[in-house]
C-alpha cells in the first residue's frame, strides 16, 4: 500500500522487492538503465525527450528512456531505426527470417534463436561499464 500513494510507484516497486529477496539482492546493481534528463530548473519530473536527443540517448547504452510527449515523431524514429518496425507492424525477432521490409515475420526460423542486435551490443557494453567501475558492489542492495 505504501506504494500506491507515492511518485513513481512503479519504477521504485520492483527494485524494492529484488533487494529485499535473498535470491536477488546480490545481483542487483543500482542503475535502472533508463535515459532521462532534468531541466537544471526542476530534479522533480525528467524533461520531454525529443529527436535532439535521439543520437545521445542511443549512445547512453540505456535500456529504457522517458519522457516522450505523446506521438512526438522521435517514437516513430525509435521505431523504424532501432527497433525495426514499420508502421502497423510488430517489432521483428531474430526468429523472422522473411524477406527485410513490411514481411518479415512472413517466414519463422527458431524463436530460440538470439541474434543480438546493435542495440544488444550497446546494452552489454553498458552493463560490463557498470560492472567494471570498481563502485558497483557498494550499489547493491545487499542486506545481511
Amino acid at each position: 500500500m505504501y506504494f500506491a500513494n507515492t511518485p513513481s510507484s512503479l519504477s521504485n516497486y520492483f527494485p524494492t522487492i529484488l533487494c529485499n529477496s535473498h535470491k536477488f539482492n546480490r545481483t542487483v546493481i543500482n542503475n535502472n538503465l533508463l535515459y532521462a534528463t532534468f531541466d537544471k530548473s526542476s530534479n522533480d519530473e525528467p524533461r520531454l525527450l525529443s529527436s535532439y536527443d535521439f543520437e545521445v540517448m542511443i549512445q547512453s547504452g540505456a535500456a529504457f528512456a522517458t519522457r516522450f510527449k505523446s506521438d512526438d515523431p522521435v517514437l516513430d524514429r525509435i521505431d523504424r531505426e532501432i527497433l525495426g518496425r514499420s508502421p502497423g507492424n510488430v517489432v521483428p525477432g531474430g526468429w523472422c527470417l522473411g524477406e527485410s521490409g513490411n514481411h518479415t515475420c512472413s517466414v519463422w526460423g527458431d524463436s530460440n534463436v538470439l541474434r543480438p542486435s546493435l542495440g544488444a551490443r550497446r546494452l552489454e557494453k553498458r552493463i560490463v561499464e557498470l560492472l567494471s567501475n570498481g563502485t558497483f558492489q557498494s550499489h547493491q542492495c545487499v542486506v545481511e
